[in-house]
């Protein structure tokens, strides 16, 4: 990538619309402009105040119809901008003829088409934005539920890296004083005492293991969770997959076996994007067909991370319930006794006593009795409660996670060199090490390669 080339691209997605942008960044942006855009007020781009919209035309001036579209274009100088460089944005119909042909217009004078995430690459090299702040705008782009699209605004506003960086400030301080110690040591100076210098490092160890415990709920808020729903024959599974998601997906009649296949939905529970697979009954049967279903079922299972067991009121516990229980006791599980608007059989205490530790809910699907507190256990079980979002910052980025973790790993051998007694010389490795991999987040000590991976996922034009 040459950075400082002019590059360019359609900000918007693909199809027709009302709209569609062309993003042009850098030194040439508003000479192609003015080369291109005519305004019934002649003035030059250069010239228009920034953050403005002009009404006008894009015009090729080597054609002899030389009216490419009616735009209004929206000028925007370095340095407050997204990228830090001078911006011009062509507001086009937003269909995908007039936009290639300003683009490619954009292209003959000059700009280069932008690589993925090339435009929020050039915001973080020059410093309008960090590291972590520009992996949220994909995230932001991304999120699949109203509580992930808050979590995202929060680090793109830099709560998480306002964080990040006042751990790192204190491991500095604490570094600082530990390599004066060997580099001073004859000087007549009061350098903290082994005894302050493990109560700050703790003190720190401890704030970085609040922000990596919030990682496990982050990335469940960020890429979702597998949910099975399983059970016998005719016990409601699809009728529930129904509810859930607010539409008829899956076929219900009263004939045992009628879904023979695994039918899969996303749906967003308590804003968990959840992948949810209605599955066959998990049975003895001589039909072929049914006997693949019943194999898919069990696949399905061993990769869902939670699994909602269902079971008939109305009818005793029979094998297929009790291996379904022998399951639960190893697996996630939420026991939704189902149909208990009939005679009751099965109550919830004879689930229980199978599994004493697990959750049951009672539901009469078609009523939708049942469904909000089966909606509060899903979210108990998978997050411990409700998430607020706006006490702390929440980590959902995998590379976050695991720089945190290296953090953390690296503050624990200081600690436990400190308390050893070991030369200072090797505390402050350790802290180094800590200190680097909190940089990693924030792009502080991110090498090139890495940056080019995180921006190369970015969608064009972004």
């Amino acid at each position: 990538m040459k950075f400082h080339d002019t590059i360019a691209a359609i900000a918007t997605a693909r199809g027709e619309a009302g709209i569609g942008i062309v993003r042009v960044s850098g030194s040439l942006a508003l000479p192609i402009a003015a080369n291109l855009f005519r305004s019934p007020r002649p003035v030059s781009p250069a010239q228009l105040p920034t953050h403005t919209l002009t009404y006008g035309h894009v015009v090729d001036t080597t054609a002899s119809d030389n009216v490419v579209d009616e735009v209004l274009l929206a000028v925007m100088h370095a340095p407050k901008t997204y990228t830090g460089e001078d911006i011009v944005e062509f507001n086009c119909h937003g269909g995908i003829v007039p936009l290639t042909a300003v683009l490619d217009l954009v292209v003959k004078r000059g700009a280069r088409l932008a690589e993925p995430g090339e435009f929020t690459k050039r915001a973080f090299l020059n410093g309008r934005l960090d590291l972590a702040q520009a992996e949220a705008v994909a995230e932001l782009i991304a999120s699949k539920t109203d509580l992930s699209r808050k979590i995202a605004i929060e680090v793109l506003a830099g709560k998480l890296s306002d964080t990040v960086n006042r751990l790192s400030d204190r491991i500095a301080d604490l570094l600082a004083e530990i390599e004066a110690s060997v580099d001073f040591p004859e000087e007549d100076l009061d350098f903290m005492k082994v005894e302050a210098q493990l109560e700050c490092a703790r003190a720190v160890q401890t704030d970085l293991t609040t922000l990596l415990e919030t990682a496990s709920e982050g990335r469940l808020i960020s890429e979702g969770v597998n949910v099975a729903i399983l059970g016998k024959p005719n016990v409601g599974k699809s009728s529930l997959l129904n509810a859930l998601v607010g539409t008829a997906r899956a076929i219900v009649t009263d004939i045992p076996g009628t879904t023979r296949d695994t039918i899969e939905e996303a749906v967003n529970i308590s804003g968990i994007p959840l992948k949810l697979f209605d599955t066959a009954g998990i049975r003895q049967t001589d039909d072929i067909v049914e006997q693949q279903g019943v194999q898919r079922s069990r696949a399905v299972l061993d990769r869902s991370e939670l699994l909602l067991l269902m079971f008939d009121a109305s009818q005793p516990l029979n094998d297929a319930d009790l291996n379904l229980l022998q399951t639960a006791q190893s697996h996630k599980a939420i026991l939704v006794l189902n149909k208990t608007d009939l005679p009751v059989v099965t109550t919830s205490e004879a689930l229980l006593v199978h599994c004493p530790k697990k959750r049951v809910v009672e539901t009469v699907i078609p009523e939708g009795k049942g469904l909000d507190s089966l909606k509060a256990a899903v979210c108990e079980e998978l997050l411990g409660g409700e998430l607020v979002v706006g006490e702390s910052p929440i980590v959902t980025n995998a590379r976050h996670q695991d720089a945190l973790r290296r953090a953390h790993e690296g503050l624990n051998y200081a600690i436990g060199s400190l308390a050893d007694g070991m030369p200072p010389e090797l505390v402050a490795v350790d802290l180094r090490i800590s200190l680097d991999a909190l940089g990693d987040i924030v792009g502080k000590t991110t090498t090139e390669d890495i940056l080019d991976r995180i921006f190369s996922q970015f969608c064009v034009g972004k």
